[in-house]
């Protein structure tokens, strides 16, 4: 195994490219660090495709019930899906949503994050305050750069698998 600063709070991320280290943010959102766990040891990231891409913006993922290539993709519902557990409520911080941050989806409703995230490809301080930022890319930020875009992309990348690094 890597030499990890933290393994308990890294989550590596296996796409098509490699792997994207994502050092999680435990005392900025412990309950969005948490719920990122506990779908990935449950194995609920595996094979969920990134259904909203947008070049110079963000890459985003994590509808487990609707984005999951294994049940079948549904292209007019990803997005729109979380997970089985309840919602979070937000944990906005003064972290600003820089390039290779992890932040939160949800709906209008700032306590409606489940199961979604995206990763910002560049500086997106409009979303600061606005939006969970719960993690960060320490390494493969170039996997992360070369994942088709669309809205949804016709052919999505995934998530091959989501492990806490701890238990890699």
């Amino acid at each position: 195994m890597a030499d990890y600063k933290d393994p308990e709070n890294t989550i590596l991320m296996e796409l098509k490219g490699g792997t994207v280290v994502i050092e999680l943010l435990t005392e900025i959102a412990p309950k969005h660090c948490e719920r990122m766990k506990e779908l990935a040891r449950a194995g609920k990231y595996d094979n969920v495709a990134f259904h909203r891409v947008i070049d110079g913006f963000m890459a985003q993922t994590g509808d487990v019930e609707h984005a999951n290539m294994e049940n079948g993709w549904n292209p007019r519902r990803a997005g729109t899906g979380g997970s089985d557990l309840p919602d979070l409520p937000a944990e906005f911080s003064g972290i600003p949503h820089d390039r290779g941050t992890l932040g939160a989806a949800r709906s209008s409703n700032p306590n409606s994050a489940n199961s979604q995230f995206f990763i910002n490809f560049k500086d997106n301080h409009f979303l600061n305050r606005q939006y969970t930022v719960y993690g960060h890319v320490v390494s493969g930020m170039e996997h992360v750069d070369a994942i088709t875009r669309g809205e949804p992309p016709a052919n999505p990348d995934r998530m091959i698998s989501v492990k806490v690094a701890a238990d890699a």
